[in-house]
């Protein structure tokens, strides 16, 4: 994606628009696994009514299939990244597995919920969306042509890797 934008054009934007359900899995897994980890780490909500509102983002995270972010799920998201015990969760990301984009999603909520949301280039460079098989991407720099490929890392996708070489 980098790449792209780089040495492309970039996305247009449709195809930014296309990545907008992308961005609502990210943002709300990335809330999520903070939540799940709280209670890996033993670490109770500053406000005990947050709680409920954990409760309610668990059950509403599968309205996000449908690709929109609904005003409720927005404003319990608010709420619970406000919360001062949560963000020292946050704060010990690198104790459990979040995504590195967590941070920046997280911080732009109000951004990413307003009802005209379109992702920009940089929403689009910081989603992560599992790879599977091999993607091959071109792009010339200086005269050069150079052709790159991200492949999927976990064991099962490797024995694909050698129709690269």
């Amino acid at each position: 994606k980098q790449m792209r934008i780089i040495h492309e054009s970039g996305y247009s934007e449709d195809e930014c628009i296309q990545y907008k359900p992308v961005v609502y899995s990210n943002t709300i897994q990335s809330m999520l696994a903070i939540i799940r980890a709280m209670g890996t780490l033993s670490i109770e909500f500053a406000n005990p009514e947050r709680q409920d509102d954990a409760r309610q983002l668990f059950s509403l995270a599968g309205s996000v299939e449908d690709g929109s972010f609904t005003p409720e799920l927005i404003s319990i998201m608010k709420r619970l990244w406000q919360d001062d015990t949560l963000q020292q969760c946050f704060q010990r990301a690198r104790e459990y597995q979040l995504n590195d984009s967590a941070g920046y999603y997280l911080f732009a909520l109000e951004r990413i919920g307003a009802p005209d949301y379109v992702p920009t280039q940089q929403d689009v460079l910081r989603t992560r969306v599992k790879t599977t098989g091999i993607v091959e991407t071109h792009f010339v720099f200086k005269d050069l042509h150079f052709k790159m490929f991200d492949v999927g890392g976990q064991r099962s996708e490797r024995k694909k890797w050698i129709h690269c070489f």
